[in-house]
């Protein structure tokens, strides 16, 4: 009676691994993610190997009994590569078959009646495949530990159960067949229904984290630059500041401008004006520091947040424009001037980013009327947003006049 009940848990694992990979392979064409196709096809094969086995493993050949086993490690060879694909790696062939090279070899030369030692071998196969896959899933490390931790916790488990009875066999008699005809049996049907549905709940998990994590940050990227947009540069400023502000460091904004952009908008065209855009990114980028943040804010309008004091800051906001400054753009008509105004604002630990940035737009907003291509530091912050968006509303109103040189 458990020896039935057995073949019935293995078909009806089979049959849910079977469900579970044709799911997988649509959803992989459906949303072109060849780690899917690569994990449903596993799925398939494993299924139809064990499927196979089970109904009619006493009718098989012996060669046809060997292949079908060797199908069913090359689909844990497949498991482990999914998850390697998934990371962005290739596909490690010689891993993916070596497997099932070493359970034939195993089969061919060892003695006929060294059953026991042909299972142990065959589960080290699966558990080291297992711990691979583990190891694959949770190379991401940068990722919240809640997680990650059942894209690790599941594979481990399915090497541990296949290994357990190996690791405690010392302790069982050799020929007690009862023992391990009926309860290993049944608890490797069980444990194979579980961790199908478990990697799959694993897998569709950390797709989705993909997904949405690939939608927040096209939300708060300059598709131009690469650079954070303003909703981006936004958030992320919160972040440091309110961290700093628990440490009780300082913080400084600068606001960049590129001068004259809109001339050199009409007389170059928009590809040299998108050329510009992407060279000064770059600049700011490269004069910072990893741990400062910078963003395009707005046409051609930049900002970047240092952890710093405003003198330091100063001297970074130099740094770039001096660098911008000798970089140079050359287009078919002749060179681009490359200028930049920037205003720098400081505050204490804690201030707020919009007091920030509204102290660095006066002090760029002075930097355009001394002359451009120049920094201006803030000398205090506003006493009043409400104010400072008044005068800001007062500027714009007044056109500003462009030369008609760059």
């Amino acid at each position: 009676m458990m020896s039935l009940d057995s073949i019935t848990l293995y078909l009806v694992a089979t049959m849910v691994a079977a469900l579970l990979g044709a799911m997988m392979v649509f959803f992989g064409r459906q949303e072109n993610s060849s780690a899917l196709k690569w994990w449903g096809t596993a799925y398939l094969l494993g299924a139809a190997s064990v499927a196979l086995w089970t109904a009619a493993g006493d009718k098989l050949g012996p060669q046809l009994y060997l292949a079908l086993n060797a199908v069913g490690f090359v689909a844990c060879g497949m498991v482990w590569n999914a998850a390697r694909v998934f990371h962005g790696r290739k596909p490690h062939w010689p891993g993916l078959v070596l497997g099932a090279l070493a359970w034939v070899a195993a089969v061919t030369l060892l003695d006929p009646a060294a059953s026991m030692l042909r299972m142990i071998i065959g589960a080290g196969i699966v558990s080291l495949y297992a711990a691979l896959t583990a190891s694959e899933l949770w190379v991401e490390r940068r990722k919240s530990l809640q997680r990650r931790w059942p894209a690790f916790v599941v594979p481990v488990m399915h090497g541990c159960v296949l290994m357990l009875p190996i690791l405690i066999g010392s302790f069982l008699r050799p020929n007690d067949a009862g023992f391990s005809g009926s309860i290993w049996v049944t608890v490797f049907a069980v444990e194979l229904v579980l961790y199908a549905v478990g990697t799959v709940f694993v897998i569709f998990m950390l797709v989705s984290e993909r997904t949405v994590t690939a939608h927040r940050t096209a939300a708060s990227t300059d598709p131009l630059t690469g650079m954070l947009n303003r909703r981006g540069f936004s958030e992320a400023c919160t972040r440091v500041i309110e961290r700093e502000a628990k440490a009780g460091r300082p913080v400084t904004v600068m606001i960049f401008d590129i001068d004259h952009f809109k001339s050199i908008n009409d007389r170059f065209g928009h590809p040299a004006g998108d050329e510009m855009l992407k060279l000064f990114s770059t600049i700011v980028v490269s004069n910072l520091r990893i741990s400062d943040l910078s963003g395009r804010i707005g046409g051609e309008e930049f900002a970047a947040l240092l952890p710093c004091s405003l003198e330091e800051g100063v001297l970074v906001a130099e740094r770039v424009r001096e660098a911008f400054e000798t970089s140079g753009i050359v287009v078919d008509e002749g060179p681009v001037d490359t200028t930049v105004s920037i205003g720098v604002a400081g505050g204490p630990a804690g201030t707020e980013l919009e007091v920030l940035l509204a102290s660095a737009d006066t002090a760029l907003y002075q930097a355009k009327r001394g002359g451009r291509n120049r920094v201006e530091a803030a000398e205090e912050l506003p006493l009043s947003l409400e104010n400072w968006r008044r005068q800001s509303a007062a500027r714009v109103s007044v056109p500003r006049p462009e030369p008609a040189t760059a």
